[in-house]
């Protein structure tokens, strides 16, 4: 059975809780067991807590959901920039899978609402990269 850790931004939580509940429905629906789950004030703070999870022997994927929505300046830009380049170098620094379920930027809370199965996708994107490697 594959083993995954999931990380879950806080912010804007009326999406990400809908979201961390989509990935939790996904990794049961695979088989796969969540074995943490770490809540983070927000999308800029996942990698840290992603590094964590990968560092450890019982996970073989992380999976990380949060929605960055648009703003009166270009804040979740840059926010967005960081949190997906620093994801893309835990899973290479630690040759785990580490999914991005991160929607946004640049988007409103209603299609925020409409993206909330990006946290199945996450999950569904972090099995299928264990399974093939």
């Amino acid at each position: 059975m594959v083993s995954i850790g999931l990380v879950v931004a806080e912010f804007n939580r009326e999406i990400t809780a809908e979201m961390e509940e989509r990935a939790r429905e996904a990794a049961a629906d695979r088989g796969a067991t969540v074995v943490e789950t770490l809540h983070v004030p927000g999308a800029y703070d996942t990698p840290l807590a992603a590094d964590r999870l990968a560092r450890r022997d019982d996970v073989d994927a992380v999976a990380v959901v949060g929605a960055i929505k648009s703003g009166d300046t270009d804040h979740d830009l840059v926010i967005g920039e960081a949190a997906a380049s620093a994801l893309t170098e835990v899973s290479l620094d630690r040759d785990t899978p580490v999914a991005f379920g991160v929607t946004g930027p640049g988007m409103s809370m209603d299609e925020a609402r409409a993206r909330v199965d990006y946290g199945a996708r996450a999950v569904d994107s972090a099995l299928d990269l264990v399974e093939e490697l």
